[in-house]
């Protein structure tokens, strides 16, 4: 390992290591001790692609379908301590979809300014990929309700479209998906859309931000999530495949929204970037925390390997490029 990998991984124990100290425990305590668990975990349960949104001073998470749930959802006033609810907030599909549960990913929820809106990816029944679609709620409990009787993105020519992300500049709303070409040997990409206030509806043709194109994303960038800090676009991505623990989390950062954006030549969050601490980190969210400060929320599986579990950490920018910091504002219960 040369020098530089050295300090690097250095300074990302570092992190996790302060991140143990942030929440009230010693980093040498053992694991029953520790609150949370050992390494930024904050919710100990299968709990894949989380999206959070904070509503008054809850934060409510979302994830890719549960046991018994087509999306599973959790509430937080810390993001530290997590309290799955065990309602459905999805309990139907749109008439578009296969009524597979296990096929329902990458929830993205957002306050529309007259409710909420969930953005899910499902099976298209006419098309047989996954695609996105629309729910709708008065709350962000649920239950949501589809609406449309079609996907409100589906390039079945481009492998269909999953994991969409929301973004917001003054009064233009904007979608962010993949184009899910994996599924059957075609490039994946990043695409951005506008969509209408509610978004319920495209109302323009997406631009492709960025595509698969350094070695250690293999065949696969997806999990979007865009920011705008100290005056930059800062462009979140997974990339790998997120089954093993090579899945990890990389940025871009542009001047402009639709870009160029330039890509961090290294991953933010991996395996071997976090100590082995936190194993295949992606399906990444962005949310400022109750003291103001950034905290970027994600999955990772567990040690037995059985379960893709919620873990937090903190996040600083500089110049709008990302590092990680120790969570900060952890409490104990």
């Amino acid at each position: 390992m040369s020098r530089t990998a050295v300090r690097r991984l250095g300074r990302s124990l570092a992190v996790v290591t302060a991140c143990l100290l942030a929440a009230g425990a010693p980093a040498s305590a053992p694991a029953s001790a520790l609150d949370p668990a050992p390494g930024p975990v904050v919710l100990d349960r299968d709990f894949p692609d989380p999206d959070v949104v904070k509503v008054g001073r809850t934060y409510h998470a979302y994830a890719t379908h549960g046991e018994k749930t087509n999306i599973q959802h959790a509430t937080s006033t810390d993001l530290i301590h997590w309290t799955p609810v065990e309602e459905d907030v999805l309990p139907d599909l749109g008439s578009w979809a296969e009524p597979v549960r296990t096929l329902v990913w990458a929830p993205e929820v957002f306050d529309n300014g007259r409710g909420f809106t969930m953005h899910y990816t499902a099976r298209d029944r006419a098309g047989g990929r996954q695609c996105v679609g629309v729910a709708l709620s008065a709350t962000p409990d649920g239950p949501f309700r589809p609406t449309g009787d079609k996907p409100l993105v589906c390039p079945v020519e481009q492998g269909g479209a999953i994991d969409a992300a929301s973004y917001t500049e003054g009064a233009r709303r904007y979608l962010l998906w993949k184009s899910d070409g994996n599924c059957c040997e075609l490039p994946t990409r990043i695409h951005l859309q506008p969509v209408s206030r509610d978004g319920t509806r495209t109302t323009g043709d997406p631009v492709v931000l960025i595509g698969q194109d350094l070695d250690w994303e293999g065949k696969v960038v997806e999990a979007p999530t865009l920011v705008r800090r100290d005056g930059r676009y800062v462009l979140f991505y997974s990339a790998g495949f997120y089954g093993d623990h090579g899945y990890s989390t990389g940025h871009a950062v542009s001047d402009r929204l639709t870009g160029p954006y330039v890509k961090a030549p290294e991953p933010l969050m991996s395996t071997v970037s976090l100590g082995h601490a936190v194993r295949g980190p992606g399906g990444q969210d962005v949310v400022t925390g109750p003291d103001g400060r950034d905290r970027i929320l994600f999955h990772g599986w567990s040690h037995d390997g059985r379960r893709r579990v919620l873990h937090a950490l903190g996040l600083d920018f500089t110049d709008g490029r990302p590092a990680l910091a120790p969570a900060a504002g952890a409490t104990r219960r």
